[in-house]
């Protein structure tokens, strides 16, 4: 009896950590925004811009939306918001090649599985600039992200090897989007 109980217990915790630890969030078909570089600054008048880009390497510009969805804590955002946040954007000039989309969406989720350092206050009056990658979820519909850099008042960075290469990837692109 009791060899039976301590079976049924060891297949029912081995199945609920195979089954429940996997986590949902992954880069599918259904991803439409992989990557965000937002900036925000409230000191010397409010400022809001940045960009996404998205699952076919489309670069799509905002610059102080009168609307805008803000991610909770945790970077977590809806499939509604995210598409409501698009509709406030301008599709740039600029478009990722494939290939080299490809490339940092295979880093997504290592920068996603890694830590992230401890805030520190380096500066005031700077405002923010988030350097995000996202994985959606097709089960619940939303979007989670993660954070690669946080550059400003305020400093951290995602510890993964990956992500000193996304974000100057993601500056180059901001370099160039603001050249022309």
């Amino acid at each position: 009896m009791k060899a039976n109980l301590f079976k049924l217990v060891f297949i029912s915790l081995t199945i609920l950590i195979l089954t429940g630890c996997k986590k949902s969030f992954t880069v599918s078909e259904e991803t439409e925004v992989l990557f965000q570089y937002d900036y925000i600054n409230y000191a010397w008048g409010y400022q809001h811009n940045g960009f996404f880009i998205d699952n076919k390497g489309n670069i799509l510009v905002y610059n102080n939306p009168e609307e805008w969805n803000f991610a909770d804590d945790d970077l977590r955002q809806s499939k509604k918001q995210i598409t409501e946040n698009l509709a406030s954007c301008v599709q740039s000039e600029i478009r990722i090649p494939e290939e080299e989309l490809k490339k940092y969406i295979n880093y997504i989720k290592n920068i996603a599985s890694s830590k992230v350092t401890a805030v520190k206050s380096v500066a005031a009056d700077a405002g923010a600039s988030k350097y995000i990658c996202y994985q959606y979820s097709e089960i619940t519909e939303y979007y989670k992200g993660s954070l690669i850099k946080m550059e400003g008042d305020f400093t951290c960075e995602n510890l993964n090897f990956f992500s000193k290469k996304v974000v100057l990837w993601m500056k180059d692109i901001n370099n160039n989007l603001i050249v022309k």
